[in-house]
């Protein structure tokens, strides 16, 4: 009746059954928790193809069941087809330990702003807003907006690049 397998399987289903349990009180003590911090975003020259300066801190992120950020940044307008047009612009994974205050400098658009009806050429309001995920260790993942946004106007022209 007390085999060794039935003592290994009842063993195995206990463990299971804790790792559940710590892993749901992980999550729980983690889940209400406000993950919004003040970002300023600043931009030095519009040319439609840089975005450059991003200051924030992230102390109040990263606890201990927080594993990554993913921060991205996108541009927000409004066309007459479209209310709403989002671009991302720019993305970065920070990993837990790396530096706790974010400030990067001189920052390139990562991605191509695609403009399919000429919406982002002489446009007077394109919002940057500074959003990040949450990459937790158990538990789910949030989304959150950061609270600094910019909105500056677009230039009439494009600029042109050098091929070679």
């Amino acid at each position: 009746m007390n085999t060794v397998l039935s003592r290994a399987n009842s063993l195995f289903a206990f463990s299971l059954s804790v790792m559940a349990a710590l892993t749901f009180g992980c999550f729980v003590t983690t889940a209400f928790k406000d993950r919004r911090v003040p970002a300023d975003i600043h931009v030095s020259k519009v040319m439609l193809k840089n975005v450059d300066d991003f200051t924030g801190p992230r102390e109040r992120i990263f606890d201990w069941n927080v594993k990554q950020l993913f921060l991205y940044l996108s541009a927000e307008y409004s066309t007459k087809s479209n209310s709403l047009n989002q671009v991302v612009l720019w993305d970065k994974i920070i990993l837990r330990g790396e530096n706790t205050k974010l400030n990067l400098r001189d920052m390139k658009s990562k991605y191509f702003f695609f403009d399919d009806g000429n919406g982002l050429r002489a446009n007077k309001n394109i919002t940057l807003t500074l959003s990040w995920n949450v990459v937790p260790n158990a538990g789910i993942l949030p989304l959150v907006a950061g609270s600094g946004q910019v909105s500056l106007p677009f230039p009439d022209a494009y600029e042109t690049t050098k091929t070679y």
